[in-house]
């Protein structure tokens, strides 16, 4: 059973090295891509983790870090977002992006949150159907482009009624 540990701006190092990890292991599954993280130093990193009203958690299997989840408040008062939820392929069928999702999902409850919201990028089948597990159903509204092409994210959302 993984453990999860919330994160702080001092926790920097951790977060760097999950969020590299992940941006590695699957490039196809993010919208910022591991270049752009590269840029900006321990500033940056720290900045990230500083944000008001955001919860930043790392699970851990036997003390190892193997995944990673945010939460963030929505434009729109009572919503809430999921977002960079990552585990590692060592972890992977262990439940462990389970937790990481009812932590996300406490967090919003307890932050007011009435709806929690998420984007994916199209073909991300292994995560539509984690999130569809979870409760999560699409949403007709578009989601931002990814290319010139007209590609755009899908957005998910689940009531926390």
């Amino acid at each position: 059973m993984p453990t999860l540990r919330t994160l702080t701006a001092d926790d920097w190092p951790l977060w760097r090295d999950l969020r590299l990890a992940a941006l590695t292991d699957a490039p196809h599954a993010f919208k910022r891509g591991l270049a752009d993280w590269h840029r900006g130093g321990e500033e940056r990193w720290r900045a990230r983790l500083h944000l008001p009203g955001t919860l930043h958690v790392a699970a851990l299997l036997d003390g190892v870090p193997v995944g990673l989840a945010g939460g963030v408040l929505g434009a729109a008062g009572g919503v809430r977002e999921l977002r960079s939820l990552w585990v590692g392929p060592q972890a992977r069928g262990r439940g462990v992006a389970d937790r990481l999702i009812e932590e996300v999902e406490r967090w919003a409850r307890a932050t007011g949150g009435r709806t929690l919201r998420l984007a994916v990028l199209p073909g991300n089948e292994p995560a539509l159907a984690l999130y569809r597990r979870h409760g999560f159903v699409p949403l007709a509204e578009p989601g931002e482009p990814l290319d010139d092409a007209g590609t755009r994210e899908l957005l998910l959302a689940k009531p926390l009624a």
